[in-house]
């Protein structure tokens, strides 16, 4: 049996699970989130306990198995405490702010750069160079913050661009780290 799988998920205080056929809705303090699930798991809630089962041992409901309890928690998790992914973004003259719900983001182009969040996302800037993405989806808010990223990502000579926060760029030597290296 599934490691993943087989493990329950504690439904905390505040938060209702409504399970319809293959749909679950999972509400909470910070929103609602619904999505519906394969028809061969079968997803049950009884006294603040979800738990999933699977019909037999073939590889794909073996495959379901863990990935449904997986997304379950992570609905549940995400509509008591919710996600967020920080970004940094490193290089002189980049920098970011926010105007309404848009972010503005310079990082070295002729032109501005544009991002408006995705649904049930927000974006805060802390200073000028950290990009706060949060949101009650883990999906939305992996997205969101890798797509960001995508604007600039981060050079591997000087590590200028955007990366997560503690990220770690491993940075290459050049032509003169190259030819010091060399003896002849």
């Amino acid at each position: 049996m599934s490691r993943v799988g087989r493990m329950p998920i504690t439904v905390p205080p505040g938060v209702v699970v409504a399970i319809k056929g293959s749909g679950v809705t999972v509400t909470g303090p910070k929103g609602e989130l619904q999505r519906s699930f394969s028809t061969d798991m079968s997803i049950t809630l009884e006294s603040d306990v979800l738990a999933v089962s699977r019909p037999s041992d073939s590889k794909t409901h073996r495959s379901l198995h863990g990935l449904t309890r997986s997304l379950l928690s992570n609905m549940v998790a995400g509509v008591t405490e919710g996600f967020e992914k920080i970004l940094e973004i490193v290089g002189v003259g980049y920098q970011a702010e926010k105007i309404e719900e848009k972010l503005i983001i310079r990082v070295g182009y002729s032109h501005t750069v544009e991002v408006t969040p995705l649904l049930g996302v927000s974006l805060d800037v802390e200073g000028t160079n950290r990009i706060k993405v949060s949101g009650i989806s883990k999906e939305a808010v992996g997205q969101m913050a890798a797509e960001i990223k995508a604007i600039r990502p981060p050079d591997a000579y000087k590590g200028k661009g955007i990366r997560y926060a503690g990220e770690v760029i491993h940075l290459k030597p050049g032509k003169a780290g190259k030819a010091i290296g060399e003896s002849t």
